[in-house]
């Protein structure tokens, strides 16, 4: 789908829990790499110190992020996207002395309604290592967090 295609329609609504899918550069495995996933990890603890969402659920994959999360007062969702995504890129370039995209322009945003299960998706996008038969118990997959552990 289009970039342009995927900014449709798309709000930023304070309070509002967002599901966010961000993929890495031509599906680039960054993040195999331990110390490169805990530079995206340190980098979405400091979006959410800054106020600007209050994370919910999040497992960090090889080559995408699957994020779910509060979007916080007067905070536009596609800035808080674009410092994550710059930030987290330049830290990352910076470790593995390299220059260029770390993550696709674009992102999936998906704003959940009322009735939808949010626990049943952060367990969905936690499953996510498992289903792709990156462990065998999602106890062995460090890059994954959920508040309601």
């Amino acid at each position: 789908m289009p970039y342009d295609d995927l900014r449709k329609g798309r709000l930023s609504i304070t309070g509002q829990v967002y599901f966010i899918t961000t993929v890495t550069d031509n599906r680039q495995s960054f993040f195999h790499c331990y110390q490169t996933a805990r530079l995206v990890v340190l980098e979405m603890r400091r979006v959410e110190s800054e106020n600007r969402l209050t994370s919910l659920a999040w497992v960090l994959m090889p080559d995408h992020l699957h994020w779910l999360f509060v979007l916080q007062d007067n905070i536009r969702l596609s800035d808080t996207m674009k410092a994550f995504k710059a930030r987290s890129a330049l830290g990352v370039n910076r470790f593995l002395n390299r220059s260029g995209a770390v993550w696709q322009r674009a992102y999936y945003d998906h704003a959940l309604r009322k009735e939808e299960d949010i626990k049943g998706i952060a367990r969905y996008m936690i499953a996510n290592p498992l289903r792709a038969g990156l462990v065998t118990s999602i106890g062995d997959y460090p890059l994954w967090d959920a508040v309601w552990l």
